[in-house]
């Protein structure tokens, strides 16, 4: 079991187009909740910004996580989800039951190159970053199969693990320094039942193909194994500067639960009044949400989507994580409801009727999705050529994940 919980941590910043970080304010556990205080000498700079103001304010005095949250959602995206979680818990030779560590150790104990431009530390006088030894992508390929195995491995592998601890998702994955680029290893795993990596990969081409403003991807071999290899876009190459991020689960003020009561509609008012460029912005995530109706990534969930902060306004981040997911036949749904009136079926058409949600006439949004399926269609032999897909790979997605069927149903009336 875990103990000597700790119960204060420092939140340092990265400020917009700044390279180093500064103390913005202290986070203490009052029982099982994070309360929040801006530092007098934060609130006192020129250039300070809010953390993200609908939850913490830049103000003085004792700021609350949000009702029903145990930590502001802001916060909460910058620290390690299952995968992250389960490194640093073997680190501590702890039990692999999370709840044996409080928000804070893992938000202490992760890595310091998270996503975003926050980090947290014990000290308010002296960053100090966390970084993972340097390892190739075979080694921490190795490490990643070991610690899902169970199997023991060096401290140096254990070190080189630790980065990548605070990248969110459930999935074994790693962050990687290329040269001027930072990206996310993301490995095949062992209860892997499909080819996972494949099919991540060829829907995030495809993606970019299809005209969606996507994250950079290629794919690699290691220990004879795939591994997906995103691009980060919260770290501008060669700047040192860190992008501040936050999720659509802290937009829609979802605390801890984003997949219940997500809604495309309610994220759509938000862009409306707090984003930058809204009209743009709603069409690009209009065609998100039909892509990933097209792919079969039913897996659309409200941390599966982002935006960038700069103190003032949002700006819809570039798509990740669009994955086909399992399907054995037709009907699906998506993770989070399409229209106002709580629409979430897997199908064009109901897009198509919530398309004045995002501003579109139903000839825009058919447009919209006609490219798309032609883009699929155009560019899927070439894409799965890219991805070393076997004839039965091919056969797994086709069809059953791409253009399901399902998809088109009274679409084309």
């Amino acid at each position: 079991m875990i103990s000597e919980q700790p119960t204060e941590a420092y939140v340092w910043v990265w400020l917009p187009s700044a390279s180093e970080p500064v103390v913005a304010g202290r986070l203490e556990a009052v029982g099982d909740i994070l309360n929040f205080n801006y530092g007098r000498g934060y609130l006192g700079r020129d250039d300070a910004i809010a953390l993200y103001a609908p939850e913490l304010p830049l103000r003085r005095g004792v700021l609350p996580p949000p009702p029903g949250a145990r930590v502001a959602g802001c916060i909460a995206d910058s620290g390690p989800d299952a995968w992250g979680r389960r490194v640093i818990l073997r680190r501590r030779n702890a039990t692999e039951d999370t709840t044996d560590a409080g928000v804070l150790t893992f938000l202490l104990e992760s890595d310091s190159d998270r996503i975003g431009a926050l980090d947290f530390q014990a000290s308010a006088e002296e960053y100090r970053g966390r970084g993972g030894a340097s390892a190739s992508l075979e080694e921490l390929a190795q490490a990643a199969q070991r610690l899902e195995d169970g199997v023991p491995f060096s401290p140096a592998l254990d070190q080189a693990l630790l980065h990548g601890s605070s990248v969110g998702g459930a999935r074994p994955k790693a962050l990687l320094d290329d040269g001027w680029r930072k990206l996310i290893a993301k490995f095949s795993s062992t209860t892997d039942q499909y080819p996972v990596v494949k099919g991540e990969f060829a829907a995030m081409e495809l993606a970019r193909r299809a005209g969606l403003q996507a994250a950079p991807v290629q794919l690699r071999r290691a220990l004879g194994k795939d591994v997906l290899l995103v691009e980060r876009f919260d770290r501008p190459p060669g700047t040192g500067h860190r992008r501040a991020m936050v999720s659509a689960s802290t937009i829609l003020q979802l605390g801890e639960t984003p997949w219940r009561g997500a809604s495309y509609a309610d994220l759509a008012e938000g862009i409306r009044h707090n984003f930058t460029d809204a009209g743009g912005t709603l069409r690009e995530l209009f065609a998100r949400i039909t892509f990933n109706i097209l792919v079969g990534n039913t897996d659309d969930h409200a941390r599966n989507h982002a935006a960038f902060w700069d103190g003032r306004q949002l700006s819809l981040t570039p798509a990740y994580d669009i994955c086909p997911q399992p399907r054995a036949g037709g009907e699906a749904n998506q993770a989070m409801e399409i229209g106002a009136d709580g629409f979430r079926r897997s199908r064009l058409d109901g897009c198509v009727d919530a398309a004045e949600t995002y501003l579109l006439s139903s000839t825009e949004a058919r447009e919209i999705i006609d490219r798309q399926v032609d883009a699929i269609r155009a560019n899927w032999e070439e894409v799965s050529e890219l991805a070393r897909m076997t004839v039965e790979d091919r056969n797994y997605f086709w069809g059953r994940q791409l253009l399901n069927p399902y998809a088109f149903e009274g679409y084309d009336n």
